[in-house]
């Protein structure tokens, strides 16, 4: 803590300014940082814990970290990580007193590294070295807000008691004239309402980011953030979801990464830079969708292909054949030759007629055909039922097809 306040008297002499330009600069926030690290057991300070501690933000604490490092108080003895399913590690400091302080106060040290240890100082430096060590001594002041939450003035209490002169002695009621002419102002005028917020560059980032993870399939587990940096460039062109969906799924090459976010930063390099007038981008969106209509009717040619057509191959359709065979050499002693009488209308045919032409159609197919060959299919529906006839009818049409794409050896 005495070098750390010896940095404080440099920051404020002006010899030591922050490398990064933005953000907050050295100050008392940095001191009660310094301070809460002093006191540590282990110097592993959890980000956002000492955001939680101090009241500031997270960013606030990592820019005051970085000038901890930057001045050499604080070295890395390992630096964390984000590991995938496990969660973060925090990083582990090591507490340092930089060579700059030692020359300047004229300190005497032996050793290296951990072992380093003080064996004695200067004369002429020993008066500012017990200043600084009575500063390291008192706890930092943390800063107080210079204007309330509110940005007005705080409100009086009211006058408690009893007094002879009333509160109200000095107010009077506005003229009902005047308020009726509309010539009197209100003392709290209604605030103009404001409309819808208009995002900036990163907020259209983010948005597009959410369209494309909600509508893209194979982005629906990514990262919202990481998204939002890959398309960075085509957000800030102006460019739609539909746009960046036509052009990631436009080009897809064999050697590409694995991650979703990584296939779309693949897929999407330079494309700002090739389509940069909105007529190139809807050339490529209608031919994207082009193709993807000409890939659903080949899915839909392929599976009705599939379903009419049965097997494509020698051997399967070899196979089929096989087991058909097989199939009319069981199913032949058991289809005896059934001689029909003429029927004039099924409706003359009596209750156990039925069962019986019902009974042999199960055993043998073929007499469903006779039927509707000599009754019409709709007197052959009102006798076998449309369960055995649509069965008939599909086993009929397989047949055919297989003695069409029958082999030629």
């Amino acid at each position: 803590m005495t070098a750390v306040h010896w940095i404080t008297e440099l920051a404020t002499k002006g010899h030591y300014r922050p490398t990064r330009r933005q953000g907050p600069k050295w100050g008392p926030t940095t001191l009660a940082v310094a301070q809460e690290i002093a006191a540590l057991k282990e110097c592993r300070p959890g980000i956002d814990y000492l955001a939680r501690k101090l009241k500031v933000s997270v960013r606030t604490i990592k820019y005051h970290l970085g000038m901890l490092r930057e001045t050499g108080l604080l070295v890395y003895r390992s630096k964390g990580t984000r590991v995938s399913g496990v969660g973060g590690r925090a990083s582990i400091y090591e507490r340092t007193i930089p060579h700059a302080f030692d020359t300047e106060m004229g300190i005497r040290t032996i050793g290296e590294g951990a072992t380093r240890r003080v064996v004695g100082a200067a004369q002429e430096t020993r008066a500012a070295l017990g200043k600084l060590a009575k500063k390291a001594a008192r706890k930092a002041p943390r800063p107080r807000r210079r204007t309330p939450v509110s940005g007005q003035r705080r409100c009086t209490l009211m006058q408690g008691g009893t007094s002879s002169t009333s509160s109200t002695a000095l107010t009077h009621n506005p003229s009902e004239s005047k308020l009726a002419s509309g010539q009197s102002k209100s003392p709290t005028p209604e605030s103009s309402k404001r409309g819808p917020r208009t995002l900036n560059k990163v907020g259209r980032r983010y948005q597009l980011a959410r369209q494309l993870i909600t509508q893209v399939p194979w982005l629906r587990n990514a990262s919202t953030a990481r998204i939002a940096w890959i398309i960075r460039h085509v957000a800030d062109a102006g460019w739609t979801v539909t746009e960046v969906q036509a052009a990631a799924e436009q080009f897809v090459s064999d050697r590409e990464p694995h991650r979703p976010s990584a296939v779309l930063a693949f897929r999407l390099a330079s494309c700002h830079l090739l389509y940069t007038t909105p007529a190139r981008r809807k050339a490529l969106v209608e031919d994207w969708r082009d193709s993807r209509r000409a890939e659903q009717t080949r899915h839909a040619e392929t599976a009705f292909d599939d379903m009419g057509t049965g097997p494509r191959t020698v051997a399967a359709r070899r196979a089929m054949d096989e087991a058909f065979a097989a199939i009319r050499d069981r199913l032949a002693p058991q289809m005896p030759e059934v001689e029909l009488a003429p029927l004039g209308s099924i409706d003359d045919l009596t209750r156990q007629e039925v069962l019986d032409l019902r009974h042999e159609a199960a055993k043998n197919p073929a007499m469903v055909l006779d039927m509707i060959q000599a009754l019409g299919e709709r007197d052959a529906r009102r006798l076998y039922t449309n369960r055995v006839v649509d069965q008939t009818l599909a086993l009929e049409r397989i047949n055919a097809r297989r003695d069409t794409y029958a082999p030629a050896f």
